[in-house]
């Protein structure tokens, strides 16, 4: 798995939500494919939900002609339509969901199938069969879940285990430099369960490139006017505080903020790869770059105090026991 992977949630645009996101077209995808597998970037990220198909349909004719080529990564579960099994992980929506993606993106097969969320309304058992019967038809290669919290994530594979189905061999999950909560019980389960974090929104759901700064108006073009409130929350003075730290960073590495960023994230445990986004060709190469170089560890340690948060409880409690709970990052 390469160590950077393209999102395409800027495909399409079809609708407002993710017009905020980008609205890039055939010819676009295509040149922005082109670029990625010229870096070594073979994976690309997408979901039936990111424009109601329309992201799925235009990776798919992006990658035509070169399908051995590429990783594609896709999810399920959350609403199609309307109805009461257009959306959840039970047996009847995965496959017709399975069926509908595999259309869409014009292939045989999908080489990671992830559940998008957790669905508390169906039997863990009735998931899991269902998506190890859609592996050994070949329909999917390897299965993976997004958004989980601890519990649901080790039920699963405890289920798993239990009766010998194929496990979750990656968690999709939010993680950033502004937004480590992912480090309180989800890494110490990755590295004990040997799952890998496939990271979305490394930026900070478009708060980290560089162009949000203490004492300015939010730029007229960010999309977080019209999508922060279905993102993570980030108090303004942590954010300020951490993007002056990242200014100092990248005038010391004569990087820019958002490669500072994404570099600091290339170097946490259990993390397999980092999703990047991109709405122009310049933007794509910017973030690619993120993955040629290294911040040293005393630039890592001071990012991580400028970004350090109180902890919640039981992590606390725990951590005043290091003998018994050694923490996963130091500090």
């Amino acid at each position: 798995m390469p160590v950077l992977c393209f999102g395409t949630g800027t495909f399409g645009g079809g609708n407002e939500f993710f017009k905020a996101w980008g609205s890039t077209d055939v010819a676009e995808a295509t040149r922005l494919v082109d670029i990625c597998l010229e870096a070594g970037v073979n994976l690309f990220d997408t979901a039936d939900v990111y424009s109601q198909g329309l992201s799925e349909e235009i990776l798919g004719q992006a990658i035509a002609g070169r399908r051995d080529k590429v990783l594609i990564s896709t999810k399920a579960t959350f609403p199609m339509g309307d109805g009461p099994n257009d959306l959840g992980s039970s047996r009847q929506h995965l496959v017709h969901a399975c069926e509908a993606s595999l259309k869409r993106l014009a292939t045989d097969y999908i080489d990671i199938y992830h559940l998008h969320g957790f669905d508390a309304l169906t039997p863990v058992e009735e998931t899991l069969d269902t998506l190890n019967t859609l592996l050994h038809s070949g329909k999917v290669r390897y299965i993976a879940c997004s958004n989980f919290s601890g519990w649901h994530l080790m039920k699963s594979l405890a289920v798993a285990d239990r009766y010998g189905w194929a496990r979750y061999v990656a968690h999709q999950v939010y993680y950033s430099v502004i937004g480590r909560d992912y480090e309180q019980e989800l890494m110490p389960l990755g590295i004990d369960q040997g799952v890998g974090a496939i990271i979305w929104s490394p930026l900070g759901w478009g708060r980290l490139t560089g162009k949000i700064r203490r004492g300015h108006p939010l730029p007229a073009g960010s999309r977080l006017h019209k999508t922060a409130a279905n993102g993570p929350q980030v108090e303004d003075e942590y954010l300020y505080k951490v993007v002056d730290a990242l200014d100092e960073v990248a005038k010391e590495t004569g990087k820019p903020v958002p490669q500072v960023a994404l570099n600091w994230l290339l170097q946490r445990p259990t993390v397999s790869t980092v999703i990047i986004g991109a709405r122009d060709e310049s933007q794509l190469r910017q973030n690619l770059a993120a993955a040629d170089w290294n911040l040293t560890p005393g630039q890592v340690a001071q990012l991580d105090a400028a970004s350090k948060t109180s902890a919640p409880y039981p992590y606390w409690h725990q951590r005043q026991f290091v003998a018994l709970n050694p923490p996963v990052i130091p500090g």
